[in-house]
Order: C-alpha cells, then sequence, then structure tokens
C-alpha cells in the first residue's frame, strides 16, 4: 500500500516536472527571442548613433562654414564700403582701377551667389536631417518604452516563475525528505517482512511436516476403511444428507411464524377494505335504500361480494408453508413445495383484482359525473384512479417474483440458483413500493373523504362507511410497511441460508432429489434410533489395573493354558473325526433297519396276496416285480437279489459315494464362497491401490503448491529487493533532477540580471541622450 502510494506521488512529481519542464523551455525560448531583439535594437540604436553624429559633425562643419562665409561677406562688403568714396573722390584717377574694382566685385558677386546657394542647400539639409532624426528619435524612444514595458512584464514573469521554482523546490525538498522517511519505514517494515518470512517459512515447514503425517493417517484411513470414492458425481452428491443445523430450521420456523402473522393482518385488512367498499357502492353517490343503484355499481358490488374465495386461500397458502417448516426439514426454495400453492392463491388473488380494476375505475368516473360533485372532489378521483392502477401493477410484480420463488420446489431448470439473491431483493423493493402506493391511496383517500363529509347531501352512512375504509387502508398500509420492514430486516439471512444444503455439492439439482434425500435423513435418523442401546457396564478402573497385573504376573500360567488350549484343539478335532464316522455308521444302521423293515413289510404283502388269489401262469412274475419297484421307491438304491451278501456291500458303498458326494457338493460351495470373497478382495484391493495412486497423485500436487508457494516467497522477496533498489535508484534520480534544477535556476537568475543590467544601461544612455 505505501509503495503504491509512493509510486502515485511520483508519478504526480514526474507530471508536474514535465510541466515545468515545457514552461522552462517556452520562456528560455522567449528570453532568446527578447535577447536577440535587443540585441537587433541594439546595432539599430548604434547605427543611428552613428548617422547622428556624422550628420551633426556636418552641421558643424557646415555652421562654421557659413560663420567663415559670412565673415568674409561681411569684410567684403566693408571693402566695398571703403571702396565707395574713394571712388567718388577718385574717379578720375583712372579707369584702370575702377575697371579691376568692377570685375572683382563682379567676381565676389558670383563667389556670393555660389556661397548663398550652397548655405541654403545645406540649410535644407540641415533641416531634413533634423527632422529625419526627430522622427528617428520618436520611434526609437517609442520602441524603447515598448521594449521597457515588455522587459517589464518579462521580468514579473521571470519573477512568478522564480516564486514558483523555489516553491517547487521546497515542496520537493519536503517531499525528498518524506520520501527520506518513508524509506526508512519501508526498510524497517521490509526486515519485518524478512522475519515474518522467515517465521512464515519455519510455519509452512512445520505445516507440511504436520500436513504430511495427516496425509499419511489419511492414506492408511483410505487404504483401510473406505471401499470406494462416494463425492466424484455431484448429481449423487445432492442426495447426501446435510448436517442438521437445529438453529437454522429453528430460526426459519420462526421467520415463517412471523410471514404468516404478517400476512393474516394484511388479508385481515383486505376483507376489510373490499367489503367496505361493497358497503359504499350501495350508498354513493346513490343510496340504494332511496334509489336505485347503477348496473355498473350492482356488478361491481357483486364481483366485491366473492373477495373473501379469493383472500382467504392466501391465509391457508402461507399455513401451509408454515406447517411444511418443521425441525426435522431442511428448508431451502427446492424443498419449499407449498410454496407454489401460496403463489397459484396469489395469482388467483391477482386476477380478481384485474377483474375489479376496470369496475372500480368507472365507478370512480360516475362519482365525477355526478352533480354533487366539486372539482376538488374530481381532482382526488382522479389520483385515487391513478393510485388504484399503480397498487395493482406493484401487486403484479411481486407476484411474479414469488411465482419465480416457488419455481425451483417444481421445475429446476426454471430459475438459476445464482439469481435467487436477486430475485429476494426485487421482492423487497416490491414489498416497499407496496408500501408506498398504500400510502398514497390512504392519504388520497383522508382526503377524498374529508371532502364528501363537507357536502350537503352527506349521510352518517357514508361518514361511518368512510371512517371504516380508511380504518381499513391504515391496517393494509400499517401490514405492508411491516412486511417491507420484515423482508428488509431478513433478506441477508434468507440469502445466505439458501447455500444450506448437501457437503460436498453445489446445492439440490431438482425438487427430486430434495425429495430423496429429505427420505434419506428420515431413514437415517430411524437407524440411529433403532440402533442407540444403553451403555454396557464397564470394569472399574482401578479392578482393570489389578487384573492386568495378574495377567501380566501369570506368563507361566499363560503357556500351560497355550498347551491346554492346543490338546483341547486336537481332541476336540480327533472327536469330530469320530463323530463323523459313528454318524456314518449311524447312517448305515439306519439304512439296514429301513431294509429289514421293507423285507418284513414285503415278506408279509406277498404271503397275503398268496393266499387271497390263485395262483396263475403269470403271477409269480408279477409279484416278484412288484415288490422289487416299491423296494426302489422306498429305498431308492437297494435291488432285492437272491444273494444276501451282495446288497449290503452295495448299500455301503453308495452310502459312502452319497456322503462323499454331499461332502465334496458342500466343499464346493465354500470354494465359490472363497472365490467370491477373493474376487471382492481383489476389487478391493485395486480399488485401494487407485486411491493410493490418487493419494500419491494428490501428495505430489501437495509437493508441487508448497514448491511453488516456496519459489512465490522468494519471488516477494525478489520483488522486495528490487522495489527497494528502484526507490532508492528514485531518489538519487530525483536528488540529481534537483541538483540539476538548481543548477538550471542559478543560470537562469544570472541572465536575467545581466539582461537587468543592459535594460538598465540602455535606460541610462538613452534618457542621457
Amino acid at each position: 500500500m505505501a509503495s503504491a502510494e509512493l509510486q502515485g506521488k511520483y508519478q504526480k512529481l514526474a507530471q508536474e516536472y514535465s510541466k515545468l519542464r515545457a514552461q522552462n523551455q517556452v520562456l528560455k525560448k522567449g528570453v532568446v527571442d527578447e535577447q536577440a531583439s535587443s540585441a537587433a535594437l541594439k546595432e539599430q540604436l548604434k547605427m543611428k548613433d552613428q548617422s547622428l553624429r556624422k550628420l551633426q559633425q556636418e552641421m558643424d562643419s557646415l555652421t562654421f562654414r557659413n560663420l567663415q562665409l559670412a565673415r568674409r561677406v561681411e569684410l567684403l562688403q566693408e571693402e566695398l564700403a571703403l571702396s565707395e568714396p574713394r571712388g567718388k573722390k577718385n574717379k578720375k584717377s583712372g579707369d584702370a582701377s575702377s575697371q579691376l574694382s568692377q570685375e572683382q566685385k563682379s567676381v565676389f558677386d558670383e563667389d556670393l551667389q555660389k556661397k548663398i546657394e550652397e548655405n541654403e542647400r545645406l540649410h535644407i539639409q540641415f533641416f531634413e536631417a533634423d527632422e529625419q532624426h526627430r522622427h528617428v528619435e520618436a520611434e526609437l524612444r517609442g520602441r524603447l518604452a515598448t521594449l521597457e514595458a515588455e522587459a517589464a512584464q518579462h521580468q514579473a514573469v521571470v519573477d512568478g516563475l522564480t516564486r514558483r521554482y523555489m516553491d517547487t523546490i521546497e515542496r520537493l525538498q519536503s517531499d525528498k525528505a518524506r520520501l527520506e522517511v518513508k524509506s526508512q519505514t519501508l526498510e524497517k517494515e521490509a526486515k519485518e517482512c524478512r522475519l515474518r518470512t522467515e517465521e512464515c517459512q519455519l510455519q509452512l515447514k512445520n505445516l507440511h511436516e504436520d500436513l504430511s503425517g495427516r496425509l499419511e493417517d489419511s492414506l492408511s484411513v483410505i487404504s483401510e476403511k473406505v471401499p470406494f470414492n462416494d463425492t466424484k458425481y455431484s448429481q449423487y452428491n445432492a442426495l447426501n444428507v446435510p448436517l442438521h443445523n437445529r438453529r437454522h430450521q429453528l430460526k426459519m420456523r420462526d421467520l415463517a411464524g412471523q410471514a404468516l402473522a404478517l400476512v393474516q393482518d394484511l388479508v385481515t385488512a383486505l376483507l376489510n377494505f373490499h367489503t367496505y367498499t361493497e358497503q359504499r357502492t350501495q350508498i354513493f353517490p346513490v343510496d340504494s335504500a332511496i334509489d336505485a343503484v347503477s348496473p355498473l355499481n350492482q356488478k361491481f358490488s357483486r364481483h366485491l361480494h366473492e373477495n373473501a374465495s379469493y383472500v382467504r386461500p392466501l391465509e391457508e397458502g402461507m399455513l401451509q408453508v408454515f406447517e411444511s417448516v418443521t425441525e426435522n426439514t431442511v428448508t431451502v426454495l427446492e424443498t419449499t413445495v407449498k410454496l407454489k400453492t401460496f403463489s397459484e392463491h396469489l395469482t388467483s388473488y391477482m386476477c380478481f383484482l384485474r377483474k375489479i380494476l376496470p369496475y372500480q375505475l368507472k365507478s370512480l368516473e360516475e362519482e365525477c359525473e355526478s352533480p354533487l360533485c366539486t372539482p376538488a372532489l374530481t381532482a382526488r378521483n382522479l389520483e385515487l384512479s391513478q393510485d388504484m392502477r399503480k397498487m395493482t401493477a406493484v401487486l403484479e410484480k411481486l407476484r411474479t417474483y414469488v411465482a419465480l420463488l416457488a419455481l425451483p420446489s417444481t421445475e429446476p431448470d426454471g430459475l438459476l440458483q445464482t439469481n435467487y439473491s436477486s430475485i429476494l431483493t426485487h421482492v423487497g423493493a416490491a414489498l416497499h413500493g407496496f408500501h408506498d402506493v398504500m400510502k398514497d391511496i390512504s392519504k388520497r383517500y383522508s382526503q377524498k373523504a374529508a371532502l364528501e363529509h363537507e357536502l350537503p347531501t352527506a349521510t352518517q352512512k357514508l361518514v361511518t362507511t368512510n371512517d371504516c375504509i380508511l380504518s381499513s387502508l391504515v391496517a393494509l398500509t400499517s401490514a405492508a410497511g411491516k412486511m417491507a420492514s420484515f423482508f428488509s430486516n431478513n433478506v441477508g439471512y434468507l440469502t445466505a441460508s439458501l447455500s444450506y444444503g448437501p457437503r460436498a455439492a453445489s446445492g439440490f439439482t431438482s425438487p427430486r432429489a430434495a425429495e430423496c434425500m429429505l427420505r434419506y435423513k428420515q431413514k437415517a435418523a430411524a437407524y440411529v434410533q433403532a440402533v442407540r442401546k444403553p451403555l454396557v457396564e464397564s470394569v472399574p478402573y482401578a479392578e482393570a489395573l489389578a487384573n492386568r497385573r495378574v495377567l501380566l504376573s501369570s506368563t507361566e500360567s499363560r503357556e500351560g493354558l497355550a498347551q491346554q488350549v492346543q490338546q483341547s484343539l486336537e481332541k476336540i478335532s480327533k472327536l469330530e473325526q469320530e463323530k463323523e464316522h459313528w454318524m456314518l455308521e449311524a447312517q448305515l444302521a439306519k439304512v439296514k433297519l429301513e431294509r429289514g423293515t421293507q423285507r418284513l413289510a414285503d415278506t408279509l404283502r406277498s404271503g397275503g396276496q398268496q393266499e387271497g388269489a390263485a395262483p396263475g401262469p403269470g403271477a409269480p412274475a408279477h409279484a416278484h416285480a412288484e415288490p422289487a419297484q416299491q423296494s426302489a421307491s422306498v429305498v431308492g438304491m437297494v435291488t432285492r437279489t437272491s444273494d444276501g451278501e451282495v446288497p449290503d456291500a452295495e448299500s455301503r458303498e453308495d452310502l459312502i459315494k452319497n456322503h462323499y458326494m454331499a461332502r465334496i457338493a458342500e466343499l464346493t460351495s465354500q470354494l465359490q464362497v472363497a472365490d467370491s470373497k477373493s474376487v471382492h478382495f481383489y476389487a478391493e484391493c485395486r480399488a485401494l491401490s487407485k486411491r493410493l495412486a490418487l493419494a500419491e497423485r494428490s501428495k505430489d500436487s501437495l509437493t508441487e503448491e508448497m514448491r511453488l508457494a516456496s519459489q512465490s516467497v522468494s519471488r516477494l522477496q525478489d520483488e522486495l529487493t528490487t522495489t527497494k533498489r528502484s526507490y532508492e535508484d528514485q531518489l538519487s534520480m530525483m536528488s540529481d533532477h534537483l541538483c540539476s534544477m538548481n543548477e538550471t535556476l542559478s543560470r537562469q537568475r544570472e541572465e536575467i540580471d545581466t539582461l537587468k543590467l543592459c535594460s538598465r544601461g540602455n535606460s541610462k544612455k538613452n534618457k542621457s541622450r
């Protein structure tokens, strides 16, 4: 968690650093551009200064030249003024001097004229140069002012950036300090994690030893006790009898009892509401005692009269659901078969509501069309009709959800187990919606009743009926609120109790499986009750210890007893052999006795026949054959012969043969039983070998899981070390970055200071000029 927070803060710092770096690049570019523009302006100013100095030098030279010319003109004018009186006095002195002076004068005039023109041209150039200088100076002053303003703006920006950089540096330093503290805490946590890892490794080792011991015990138990695996198929696991949770069943029965009480209150309120509504149709807008009621209200009253046949079954269905929830059952949706009956009763009641809804709306419209109905009462009737539609829609939604909850007990594929919790949530929402609608209906009906009581034609019967309807609506609202709050408080427990079922199974696959499970549960309970016997009285502990000492001390007597037992066994075997011998003798004697009696009977019978009949030619043969057949039928194996000794030997052999045949048959049957037992034992050994192979596979999988766990522990340790190194690298990078930022800030400060000095020097030069 701490590493994630550090990573997030580091990313934020990196983003801010990238933003500041981009802004710094933009500012660097602006500063470079301004430096270039200031350098260009400096060059232009330098060139203008040079041209201005040249013009000033030319102007100075022209002024000096003009002064010289002016002096020369003055001198010439003075000479002219001195030469004129001399000429007047000496006109006659000579024409040569006058002519010479005339020529000099003309020369001077031409020279003067040229100087005047040159002076005029120079004045014009000076004026133009002065005007051009003034224009350039004004332009340069304007550009200087703009540059100073821009320099001031740049200075403000630089100051702001400096402050921001300083704040950023301070923040980064504080973050660095905080990160150092966190790195120290992380190092401590890493040490603690290392210690915990070692402890976990020790615990894992101990646990592995414990589990290996338990695995060996389990394998031994499985090999000795478990004949086959009965949890392989999930559809058969649904038939397993779950653990008996008496607290769960008592809680479910308590909840069913509370639901039954709430449904009884709701049924009572609905019966009162429909009954009083039927009475109201006979009173308002037309009293049946005064005038005939409209056909619409007659049909409405007839339908409302049948309300008990639709409302009473709701209570009976909920009573059946309550009676089906007992202490000895398993209460889930698949076993709650009686919920289907309640759903069918609720569906029939919804059909009744849909049947009476048009009549109720038409009855309200008929009340609105009555001349006694005021506009306010009409508005209340319209609102009440809208609320009645909402109530029917909400109850229809509730019926749909109850029908969905009843599907698992009849149709297993009708509703998935993953949708149970959402259906229960929707049932709670529908109950809250029903409570809200009933509050609105109660509010609207109270306003409607108040307006009807103010009518001049309102009778005491109407007032009483309205009060009864209001009381039934209040009771209905209270019952709906109690049901909504009850369901909201217990929806969590109901959702959690849906997972109650057979162990090693995802739940009941079908209602038939749930029914079979309940039968198995009853059989198991009956079996446990049958095998429950009182405890046999045991030997006291002190007496058992004394007997044990006696038995331990009498080793010689044990050996003697063992010899006696061996002798007794030998005697028993000899006695059994003698018993078999005497049994054979007894059988032979019995056969002899039977043969003697048969012979005596035959002789007596033959003597009687000789006396009673005359002898004929075929009579002796017939008399001889008939006794032979009778003796064969009686004895079965003895034949009449004239020899007296041969039949005894043959009968003895036949008896011995029969005895050994019986012994062979008995041994054959014993051999077959032993063969079947050996086959059964072979199958058991094969199953146990398979289970042993499965147990070895599970052992291999457990060892593989343990190896993976150790690898994950080592990987986590490597990740911890790499994370620690990465944090250290990040901290070093942040410190390097802070150093580079400090260097860049120092360079920028130096550049700003140089620009300030340059701008101040330029402003001083401009002011001095």
